[in-house]
């Protein structure tokens, strides 16, 4: 495979086939197109795969010569991306490619996310599979779909003819870092039910922007504000000064992604427009002081329209005081590993259609941990009177003390390169707990090579990490 706009990067067959996958559209839920693109690349190859319903994928190759007998190697991604991008980014992400390139340094798309998580997975697997001169034992290649949305693919993909327990999963994000753990994590949704009227008055649209956002999990300890509990302290704030009725409430759309937009319109009974930005003024200092958001803007503009179809302010009121009452962020830190967060939880999705919805994702490392906060939530729900469910439950990935492919890995790396990795364990979700179940005495170790903001339109990948990570995979099989 050929690389056009990443033509005379290293390693070539990778950024062949990265450049592949970034034309093709694969947003979870959106991953018959990609699935399709490995089956054909299987046929292709002369390799044997299995493609089930759900467009879940995996490939068997043989080993090499002198390799025959050995121990098969699983090969692990997963195939969706997060779609995100800017306000005036033209690409449809359902429908079109990504305007991928690079500056010498780092390869990234254009006003979208790149899809390095997990594209960086299929195109490694792609051109090992291809490459006929590397040495390895027998490869299986598991690439699923809908990782980001909940790893249901993980979750419902039959495994019964996969004979590999040693694993090597793609799905980090930082060269020279071995995860060995991480959280296990559960979806949660509320639903308050509220009413419409015609309300008549100045209207008037509050924007909280500017903020870093980034991943629930791999971010959350960076110590970055929520624009949507940022937007819940100041509804509370201009509440406090007199009655209003929203007609219009939205935050993020992605429950693993740290909103870092939001916006409301209200109607106001008679409340002065320069009040309204005096107290989103003293909020967005108090953001500044208590949050990492140097470029944080928090401000109120006049609509040009009297009134319209919004929430009593009985209503208003109910759905302020819960976007204020759940909790959001880290809420218990690692007893055993410094600086690690052991549970938290992301309010990453806020919408005002016919209801107000809130999504959120939870993780923990302690899986009693989380069924507490789950439960918490359910009682914030009960209190205030709405509707709760929960998806996409994924155990934790417990540390396995005695690690054959961990022991290979850092030898291999140290001989590489001349320095020690670092072993860790993480907070954001990998389908390695998910694998493990389904997989009994799975000896698995997740790398992957330098990426920076993934699940924002500033995501991107450094070519000199991934040539190095893609020597060190190539020697770690070789050595297996």
């Amino acid at each position: 495979m050929e690389a056009i706009k990443l033509a005379g990067l290293e390693p070539k067959a990778f950024m062949g086939y990265f450049e592949a996958i970034c034309a093709i559209p694969h947003g979870s839920g959106n991953t018959k197109a990609i699935s399709d693109y490995l089956v054909a690349f299987a046929k292709e190859q002369g390799i044997s795969y299995i493609q089930d319903s759900l467009n879940n994928v995996i490939m068997f190759q043989e080993g090499t010569a002198g390799y025959e007998d050995h121990p098969p190697v699983v090969i692990q991604g997963h195939m969706d991306m997060v779609c995100q991008k800017d306000a005036d980014c033209p690409i449809d992400m359902e429908k079109e490619g990504l305007d991928v390139t690079h500056d010498g340094e780092w390869i990234f798309a254009k006003g979208t996310t790149l899809g390095a998580d997990d594209g960086v997975a299929v195109a490694y697997a792609m051109a090992l599979l291809a490459d006929k001169t590397i040495a390895h034992p027998p490869l299986e290649v598991i690439i699923t779909v809908d990782e980001e949305t909940g790893m249901f693919g993980a979750a419902d993909i039959d495994l019964s003819q996969v004979r590999g327990r040693t694993l090597i999963n793609l799905d980090s994000d930082d060269e020279g870092i071995f995860t060995v753990s991480c959280a296990g994590g559960a979806r949660a949704h509320m639903t308050l039910p509220v009413e419409r009227r015609a309300i008549y008055g100045p209207c008037v649209r509050l924007v909280v922007e500017g903020l870093r956002g980034g991943h629930s999990g791999a971010e959350i300890d960076k110590n970055r504000a929520n624009a949507n509990k940022v937007m819940g302290l100041l509804l509370e704030r201009v509440q406090k000064i007199m009655p209003i009725s929203l007609t219009q409430l939205s935050g993020g759309d992605k429950d693993n992604v740290i909103p870092y937009f939001c916006q409301c319109t209200l109607v106001t009974l008679g409340m002065n427009p320069e009040r309204i930005n005096e107290i989103a003024r003293e909020l967005e200092e108090v953001i500044r002081r208590e949050y990492d958001e140097p470029n944080v803007s928090i401000h109120g503009d006049n609509v040009d329209a009297l009134g319209g179809n919004g929430l009593s302010t009985e209503d208003t009121a109910r759905v302020i005081a819960l976007l204020n009452s759940v909790p959001n962020g880290i809420q218990a830190w690692s007893q055993d590993i410094q600086g690690l967060p052991q549970t938290s939880l992301n309010l990453g999705v806020l919408m005002l259609e016919d209801n107000l919805e809130l999504e959120f994702a939870v993780r923990s490392s302690v899986n009693q941990e989380k069924r507490e906060l789950l439960d918490r939530l359910i009682e914030v729900a009960k209190f205030h009177g709405a509707q709760y469910t929960e998806s996409g439950d994924y155990p934790a990935w417990e540390y396995k003390k005695d690690s054959r492919l961990r022991d290979v890995m850092v030898k291999s790396y140290r001989q590489l390169f001349g320095k020690e990795p670092k072993v860790q364990a993480i907070h954001a979700g990998l389908e390695c707990g998910l694998l493990s179940e389904k997989l009994p005495g799975l000896d698995c170790v997740s790398i992957a090579p330098d990426m920076r903001d993934i699940h924002t339109s500033r995501e991107r990948l450094n070519i000199a990490s991934t040539e190095r990570t893609w020597k060190l995979l190539v020697e770690v099989l070789k050595n297996l």
